[in-house]
């Protein structure tokens, strides 16, 4: 997962190099074991990422959860590979669940991915209300900040959106992300076209 979240941040200085490791050390895993749901979990999580099948991937979160199904993480991660297929309700749902098996944990990664999917249904103001708590518990994290600036920006509030960029330079280089793991081309666009705005580029 560490090569995962060093590209997602904008922290890698070969983000493909990066992104071949952490495909390789996931594939490494999945032989070694087929019977361990956080492995499956994991594994599955690093291959949406970089592009691997969706349906694939959901189908080995799946069979991590039928072989612990209190797992909360299995359950969060699962939420968050129906947000890259584009199933914004089911997304929400399962991350609920995740949070009522685990309601002790921080809370940053789970309302990041409510606070996206939101956004992606064009419920903005419940977006916003997401993510702005998702920055406070966990403020090191550069998703939050795109996706709440593309938010702001598709809302009109452009200095808010802007500041918010100005947040997310001061932690990554990158304001638009190197991999787009959304499958959906309009929540991609969604997504860009907020954060072109935000950044003060020509849609």
């Amino acid at each position: 997962m560490g090569h995962l979240h060093l590209v997602l941040n904008g922290w890698a200085e070969a983000p493909k190099t990066n992104g071949r490791m952490a495909i390789d050390l996931a594939r490494e895993a999945l032989q070694a074991t087929q019977n361990d749901s956080g492995t499956l979990a994991n594994a599955a999580a690093v291959l949406a990422n970089f592009g691997e099948d969706i349906g694939a991937m959901m189908a080995l979160v799946d069979r991590a959860l039928a072989i612990n199904p209190s797992f909360a993480r299995g359950w969060m991660l699962s939420g968050l590979l129906r947000g890259f297929d584009g199933q914004h309700d089911l997304s929400i749902e399962l991350i609920e669940t995740a949070v009522r098996l685990s309601p002790r944990d921080r809370m940053g990664q789970p309302l990041s991915a409510i606070g996206a999917a939101y956004f992606f249904k064009h419920r903005f103001d419940e977006a916003a209300a997401n993510l702005l708590v998702a920055i406070q518990d966990n403020p090191g994290f550069s998703l939050c900040y795109r996706t709440l600036a593309a938010c702001y920006a598709h809302m009109g509030r452009l200095d808010e959106a802007r500041a918010i960029v100005t947040r997310l330079r001061a932690i990554s280089p990158e304001v638009v992300p190197s991999i787009l793991s959304y499958r959906n081309p309009e929540d991609r666009e969604l997504l860009l076209s907020g954060l072109r705005l935000a950044a003060g580029e020509s849609t």
